[in-house]
Formats: C-alpha cells, structure tokens, sequence
C-alpha cells in the first residue's frame, strides 16, 4: 500500500504493549462482506490502540514454517467505532488473504503492527468542505472509514463517492451505504458502477473510464475547487482515469490523494544496481539501542537487518507501506522506490529501508 498525505495534526501515539509496535488482538467477530471479502473485528485492547482514519494494520501469521505479514485498511472510525476492524479480500494466489477468509473465527488471536499510514485528515466541526472520493473493489476500506469520521465530526461537510464494483454481489458494505444515505440525506451520496450489471439495473454500468467520468462528474454537486478534495483508492487502472480527468479539468495536485494496493513481497523485483552500490556498514537507532551490520551490494539495510536477527517494523517489503520508515541522521542512501513517501517526508529525511541500499560509510538511520 502507498498513502500520500492528507493532513494530519494528530501526534502519533504508542501505548504499551508485549512490545511498543506489536499487539495480540483477540477477534470479536468475522463479518461475510461478500462471498471472497470478510471484516474482521477485534476486540477492545488495553490501553486503547491510538489510529486514523485511513491508516491500515500490518496482521503477521507464521504459514507454511515462515512469518507472513501483509496490511489492512482499517474501516472502522475512531470517532464512531468502539473497535478496531479490517477487511479482507482474497486475492488469487494470496497466501495470506485467503488464509484469514478460510480459518478466522470469533476467538481466535491474531498479532498485529500499530496502525500506520498518511491517507489521513484532520477534522474540525466548523468545515465545509466537499469530498469526491472514487473507490474500486476493496479499496473502499479506507473510504469508508474517512466518510464515517467526516459525517460524524464535520456536519457541514458532504461526500460523493463513485464506487466501482465487478457486480452487485461483490459490493462491500452495500446494505451499510444505503443505511448511511438515508441517515445522512443530503450529506452522502453513493453512485455505484457495475461492470457486469443485471437486466433492471438502472445505474451506470461497464468500465470507469474517461468518458463515464465525464458522465457521472454532471451528478455530482459543484462546491467549487476551493471547497472540494478528490481521494481515490482501487485499481491502478481506474486512478490513472481518475487522475488524467482531473489534471484535464486543471484540479490543482494538492487537491488529489491517492491510495494503491499493490503486490507484497512476491512480486518484489530485484533492487537496482548501480557503481555506487557496495557493500558498507549501516548503523540503526531501534527502541533506543543501535545496531551496526555490513549491507551487501544486493541487498537492502532491511533484509540485512532481518538477517541479523534484528526485528524492525515492516509489512510489505516494496516500498510502498512505509512500515519501515526510518529518519535519515546522517548519510546517503539510495530507494529503489519512493512513492510510499510525500514530499514532505522525503524533504524531512525519511526514507524507507526495504529498498533501501547505503551510498556512503556513515549511514546512521533511527527508526520511527
């Protein structure tokens, strides 16, 4: 997952638990979204887990001998929800995804990284502003944790989301959208696209693309470009149309946000080799004790720490969840991916060491 900023003025905090990033959280309840998508519930933890909306939890199972971890958007609302919630949809071929949708029960305990991420917000009872969010298949999680704390902390404010789905047994959170529009009439409103609809279907149907962008854009309320953000998250695909419509209206960058889910670590390709690249020695600040190793040219300053039996934060291995993120003291390093991070991120020295590899002797990073 990538997530780029979308204001937070919330300090992150870390409650105690078996270990300042780690938390056993025993399952409350597992909800059947759709037939390949479950919600999984947890029970409350003490001290309470501080999060956003928006943010995601990294879950790590051991299968098949080997520790898996892989993130989940969080739907729940910290403002609404008394617990922590994620959603799951199985992936062909996901070890992890369809492990959980095959064996979680009501009971069971699954550990679980403190929540993460930028795809955030800060919210104020006195804005009015206007959300147009665009969904696609499960990357609707994160939305609908946004639009629940936003209908319940900012009553000025409206959400348009256009939410695309395969057909209409594959929506998740349909019966909780239409309950949200009549509670919120008004406020929110929900446009679902099907690319396979049935015979009486009357809303849009086929693939999002520009021309039924151009379409749905005259049903949704004008509040002017002052007032209004667009967020999106769901298939590549879709967000390049999304995006390309919006740089084509002159929608200014800093009013677009979005969110990927991408392939974990079976899909990492090897990390980019250069002349600069040699094997030097890395020194990293965890939980105030430094570990010094030697990364080998082909190697990234995570695995190598892995391998030294160094157990640092990370979930994805890609660049992209910033799990990992660690603050740059002193040094240069090279990621073979950035996207993970803003501007602002990278602008304060922060840099991400699943694909990172060290350019100088004097690499010192902290964690966190």
């Amino acid at each position: 997952m990538v997530f780029s900023l979308f204001k937070s003025s919330k300090k992150k905090q870390e409650p105690e638990s078996i270990h300042t990033h780690y938390y056993p959280l025993k399952i409350k309840e597992v909800i059947n979204e759709t037939a390949d998508t479950i919600s999984i519930i947890f029970e409350s933890f003490e001290p309470d887990i501080n999060y956003k909306s928006g943010q995601f939890l990294s879950v790590i199972v051991e299968l098949e001998g080997k520790e898996v971890r892989r993130s989940y958007s969080l739907f729940t609302s910290p403002f609404v929800d008394k617990d922590l919630g994620v959603t799951v949809k199985r992936v062909e071929g996901g070890i992890m995804s369809n492990y959980l949708n095959d064996n979680l029960k009501a009971g069971d305990t699954l550990m679980v990284m403190q929540p993460m991420g930028n795809f955030t917000s800060e919210y104020k009872k006195d804005n009015k502003r206007h959300l147009i969010m665009f969904g696609g298949g499960s990357g609707i999680t994160p939305l609908m944790s946004i639009i629940k704390s936003l209908m319940k902390e900012e009553p000025e404010s409206i959400v348009s989301l256009l939410y695309a789905n395969r057909n209409i047994e594959s929506i998740i959170f349909k019966e909780a959208f239409e309950k949200m529009q009549n509670n919120f009439e008004g406020r929110f409103h929900v446009i679902h696209i099907l690319d396979d609809a049935p015979m009486n279907w009357q809303g849009p149907s086929g693939l999002l693309n520009h021309e039924m962008l151009e379409k749905l854009f005259e049903r949704i309320p004008d509040w002017g470009i002052k007032n209004t953000t667009f967020i999106m998250c769901g298939p590549e695909g879709m967000m390049n149309n999304v995006q390309e419509l919006l740089e084509e209206r002159h929608i200014p960058k800093e009013k677009i946000f979005r969110e990927s889910f991408v392939a974990g670590i079976m899909n990492k390709p090897e990390p980019a080799t250069t002349d600069e690249i040699i094997a030097r020695e890395v020194t990293i600040v965890y939980d105030g004790e430094e570990h010094t190793f030697e990364v080998k040219p082909k190697n990234t300053i995570l695995d190598t720490a892995l391998n030294n039996d160094i157990d640092l934060p990370f979930s994805c291995q890609s660049g992209l969840c910033t799990a990992c993120r660690c603050k740059l003291i002193s040094g240069k390093i090279k990621m073979d991916e950035e996207e993970g991070l803003s501007e602002s991120e990278i602008k304060q020295g922060y840099v991400l060491i699943c694909v990172g590899h060290p350019l100088t002797d004097d690499v010192k990073l902290e964690v966190g």
